[in-house]
């Protein structure tokens, strides 16, 4: 999966990823009022208007970049209807040839890890036989409970052909009540996760030198990143915090090798609901909403493709 996902970054010159995390009160009124109009209000129309939502979003940008990331929770808190929201989500980024991350953050000990691993990334035992349910490409996976809880999903990996994020320092201004301690040998929290990390990973590496198990870490720590980018050569950062959550530009070109790969980039909120700030608000109606998401995802790849080559990390044969 690894090499995969770098093809398809390289393919499209863009180390970027949009998150999917619709919130009903930020979707156009012609999709709510539609929805509402033949469902009423119920977990339907909800689910209904997200799927919409979702993929005029994924129509406008499948040509710009390479993957889409779904935060489950979004979707979850409408229940069942929910669920199958995500699960629609997921198959037509497939459709469209986008590799998908979904934003789950799942994690458990033995059988229950397991159980994640196989609803997420693998197949599902049924009365006969077993199959896939939720299928994403590669999840995010909270590793604070130690290797037995990564095992599962690191072999659901192997069997699949799939991916996990593994959560490292992440983008939250909280983040370093735990993960910036120091042990009695002066390692941060952060550190030994990545030493963890690396070793989990290492026997895994795919063709352009990458594992399939990577690593959450965030725009907001640029010097941690630094660090934690000598400790993990060979892993695939995730990088949220970039846009809304205030990570700019510059802040992420530390988490990239100096060939210019080994990370991708996320941004959700400034990308799907681009239509309601400037400067697209005067540009897009509302119902041009997805097209105020494409504009807002090149000017994405623009800003991380210029900052990548005034450090002198704008991989070989990229423009900018």
């Amino acid at each position: 999966m690894a090499d995969k996902l770098l093809e398809e970054i390289n393919k499209k010159q863009n180390p970027s990823v949009v998150g999917l995390d619709p919130r009903i009160n930020q979707i156009p009124e012609f999709i709510t009022k539609r929805n509402l109009e033949a469902y009423g209000n119920s977990f339907k129309a909800a689910a209904n208007a997200i799927i919409e939502f979702n993929k005029l979003i994924i129509n406008a940008i499948s040509e710009t970049l390479p993957a889409v990331k779904p935060q489950i929770a979004f979707y979850e808190q409408y229940g069942p209807e929910g669920v199958r929201a995500f699960k629609e989500t997921v198959d037509y980024a497939k459709e469209k040839g986008l590799i998908v991350i979904g934003d789950a953050k799942r994690n458990d000990i033995g059988s229950t890890a397991e159980a994640y691993a196989d609803g997420h990334l693998g197949e599902v035992k049924m009365i006969e036989g077993s199959m896939p349910s939720l299928n994403a490409d590669l999840i995010t996976v909270n590793g604070y409970l130690g290797s037995d809880g990564l095992m599962p999903f690191i072999e659901a990996c192997k069997k699949h052909g799939k991916g996990i994020f593994i959560l490292n320092k992440t983008s939250n201004p909280s983040s370093g009540e735990l993960q910036d301690k120091k042990t009695e040998e002066g390692k941060t929290v952060y550190e030994i996760m990545a030493e963890l990390i690396d070793k989990l990973g290492k026997d895994l590496t795919g063709q352009k030198g990458y594992s399939p198990i990577g690593a959450v870490v965030g725009a907001t720590y640029p010097e941690q990143a630094k660090i934690l980018r000598n400790l993990m050569p060979k892993t695939i950062f995730l990088v949220p915090g970039y846009g809304a959550q205030g990570g700019g530009a510059e802040d992420v070109v530390p988490c990239f090798n100096e060939d210019g790969y080994g990370a991708i980039v996320n941004s959700s909120r400034g990308i799907i609901f681009a239509y309601e700030k400037e400067p697209y608000k005067d540009k897009f109606k509302p119902e041009e909403f997805h097209l105020a998401s494409r504009q807002a995802a090149i000017d994405m790849k623009k800003d991380i493709l210029d900052a990548l080559k005034k450090n002198g990390k704008l991989p070989e044969g990229w423009n900018a």
